[in-house]
């Protein structure tokens, strides 16, 4: 069993998650039970599944839950840039929030690579 809370992909997504909840409060009320809920449960899935798979028996386990966090990723990604279109989310909090993502997205790709070569 790993401490979540130590992974630096956690911490990451933890405030990618935190983010996300802030900027859906500006969304319309009529996305309330629509895009607002799609991407809070998103974003919150990811450092979710993070922490389940450390609480899990072995990498394999793992690496199981971090590839549902990187689905989760790409559903908050195809998420974002539909409130951006919509013009539901501002440009620059869509640029910084994305940003974000696909950075973390490229760090989970990279600690699933390495649990993958220690098997």
């Amino acid at each position: 069993m790993k401490d979540f809370r130590k992974l630096e992909i956690w911490q990451k997504s933890y405030q990618l998650a935190l983010d996300v909840y802030q900027v859906t409060r500006a969304f319309p009320k009529e996305e309330m039970f629509g895009l607002t809920s799609q991407m809070r449960r998103a974003a919150v899935s990811i450092p979710s599944n993070i922490a389940e798979g450390c609480g899990r028996d072995g990498d394999a386990e793992l690496a199981r839950f971090l590839n549902i966090a990187m689905g989760s990723a790409s559903e908050l990604e195809c998420q974002l840039q539909m409130s951006r279109d919509m013009e539901i989310l501002p440009n620059p909090q869509y640029e910084t929030i994305n940003t974000k993502l696909l950075e973390f997205k490229r760090q989970l790709n990279a600690f699933l690579q390495k649990l993958k070569a220690n098997r």
